[in-house]
């Protein structure tokens, strides 16, 4: 394993300045201009068409705005002659409006049209969706503060849980910025980078606490510092593998997945940045020191 003496100590200042700014940027976005929720999230229907000749998705938008349907969304989809249709409806009646829109499109365009997919999600039952997965955010960030605070020190508790924030705000706030839609597997990535971003979090606060009981003289910073380089090779590699394999589902994945890959590798990049410089930098701001250590094992072992 290759050992290294980077002075990360000395970047905390300016890391902790961009982070709180990138962090406020993103809370604006979202407060401001909003997420793309997809049907999962809005309710709707979507369409996935194959047609035998070049159709532009200015023509089939142009088409289905003349039914009235409310937002409609016409994107390309794989290969040539694919297309992905989004359409919000405010009255769900699948058996009527799915051939409607085949046949408007079918005598529009004058083109064979092939329905590969169709979709439908209700308003209540989307409702309950974006419900369902605040709920699941909010659980696994708590069951995160849970198992930190009893495997570690409440201070601990409070670094990474400010990172976990910093790491989903963040993730969010790009996907507001570039106005991506945000469905189920967006959550479920969200949900798979908490998991990433503790896990990262863990390794180092577990060498700091190790390095905080055999070097007793030492500041924080330094321990921290120390900490740091010692799991850096491991980091690294660990990021690294998982980078590798998600470009490949970006690249090589297709439509569907590419909303699910380009999150994850958000979450691995910032997680580990986050990993370093916002939750080891807590533990200097809240002082901890070996006696924090040690006022603990007092109160475990009388």
């Amino acid at each position: 394993m290759i050992n290294t003496n980077l002075n990360f100590v000395s970047k905390f200042k300016k890391a902790n300045i961009a982070s709180i700014t990138i962090f406020l940027l993103s809370v604006i976005f979202i407060t401001f201009k909003g997420l793309n929720f997809g049907i999962d999230f809005k309710g709707g229907t979507l369409i996935e068409l194959r047609t035998d000749t070049n159709i532009k998705a200015s023509s089939i938008r142009e088409t289905l705005n003349f039914m009235e349907l409310g937002d409609v969304n016409v994107k390309r989809f794989g290969k040539e002659g694919d297309y992905l249709i989004k359409v919000e409806q405010k009255e769900v009646n699948n058996n009527k409006l799915i051939p409607e829109i085949k046949n408007k499109l079918t005598n529009k365009l004058n083109a064979e049209i092939d329905f590969r997919r169709v979709e439908n999600v209700g308003p209540k039952v989307s409702s309950e969706l974006l419900k369902s997965s605040i709920i699941a955010i909010s659980l696994a960030l708590a069951a995160m503060l849970f198992y930190i605070w009893i495997r570690f020190e409440w201070q601990f508790s409070v670094g990474s849980i400010v990172a976990l924030f910093h790491d989903v705000i963040i993730t969010l706030g790009i996907f507001s910025v570039l106005s991506l839609e945000i469905n189920l597997s967006i959550i479920a990535a969200v949900l798979t980078i908490v998991g990433y971003s503790m896990n990262d979090t863990v390794v180092i606060y577990d060498r700091i606490r190790e390095n905080l009981s055999k070097y007793t003289k030492i500041s924080i910073s330094d321990i921290a510092n120390l900490s740091i380089n010692e799991t850096l090779a491991r980091t690294i590699i660990t990021s690294i593998t998982t980078l590798l394999a998600l470009f490949s589902i970006y690249i090589l994945g297709g439509e569907i997945l590419r909303g699910f890959s380009f999150a994850m590798i958000l979450g691995v990049i910032i997680g580990t940045y986050s990993s370093i410089f916002v939750a080891s930098p807590i533990l200097k701001l809240l002082k901890v020191s070996s006696k924090t250590l040690e006022k603990v094992d007092e109160k475990i072992i009388p």
